[in-house]
């Protein structure tokens, strides 16, 4: 099923994992995982003995503009042969038992496979069937398990989450993106020096107003008011705003003043 305008900048960024999805049951969760994955930079779905067969409309509807995912899958009868060209592979299991492999949280695997798609090997992911997940013969097609840290006392996730997930850590265990960052817009963050000069302004207005007038307690006032103007990152907009409202306070003050000895002279 081809031909559809949406996904059109969802280019292979690199070598990165497969997913497979095995005994997918509903066409909306597959339409929902290539909406995922196109978010974390996965862009190779395979399926396995999908229940309702392929394609399936549903999913194109479901996927939000990631069609070339969805138009590049592949179909396979078994799990075997969905992984056959891989040399390593990762299986997604909420509870694994009786199984003695190494178990990974997802981003000890996001790591481990960064690690390995960077030599160049082919790597994948296995996620079961929504009810039931994975049986113990399909993760004997694995290397390693994959165990989300979540609430233990509420670890359910539809198929998309739990792929969401995996596409997520994937895309930030090599994302540049400093953790905060103050969004400025056409602004930038005042220098002290200008900050400084709001300071004085605001401070020599108080003065004139009364607010200080507390002279045992004026060096403490002040102190905390450079504090509060100190503490974050303020912007030469927000100053620019900060010394009209002082000025026109003063300007108020003042003709305030003005007219109470008008008043008195009458």
């Amino acid at each position: 099923m081809t031909g559809r305008d949406g996904g059109a900048d969802l280019v292979p960024l690199g070598n990165s994992p497969v997913v497979v999805l095995v005994r997918p049951q509903l066409a909306d969760n597959i339409g929902a995982v290539a909406r995922a994955m196109g978010n974390g930079g996965l862009y190779d779905l395979r399926l396995v003995a999908p229940r309702d067969g392929w394609p399936q409309p549903n999913a194109w509807r479901n996927a939000s503009g990631a069609d070339r995912i969805l138009d590049n899958c592949t179909v396979h009868e078994t799990v075997a042969d969905a992984v056959a060209d891989l040399h390593r592979v990762f299986a997604t299991c909420p509870r694994p038992r009786h199984i003695v492999k190494p178990v990974l949280t997802a981003r000890g695997a996001a790591a481990e496979l960064r690690e390995v798609c960077g030599r160049e090997l082919r790597a994948g992911i296995l996620f079961g069937p929504e009810r039931a997940g994975l049986d113990n013969d399909d993760m004997a097609c694995a290397d390693a398990l994959i165990r989300y840290p979540l609430n233990p006392g509420f670890m359910s996730l539809n198929l998309a989450q739990a792929v969401m997930v995996m596409a997520y850590e994937w895309w930030t265990a090599e994302d540049q993106t400093v953790p905060r960052r103050l969004m400025t817009n056409e602004t930038r963050v005042a220098t002290k020096a200008e900050l400084e000069n709001f300071l004085v302004h605001l401070v020599d207005q108080l003065d004139a107003s009364g607010f200080l007038r507390n002279q045992p307690k004026r060096p403490g006032m002040v102190r905390n008011i450079r504090h509060l103007f100190q503490r974050g990152e303020v912007t030469q907009q927000e100053l620019r705003t900060l010394h009209g409202m002082v000025t026109e306070l003063a300007i108020g003050r003042r003709m305030r003043g003005r007219l109470e000895k008008d008043v008195m002279a009458d």
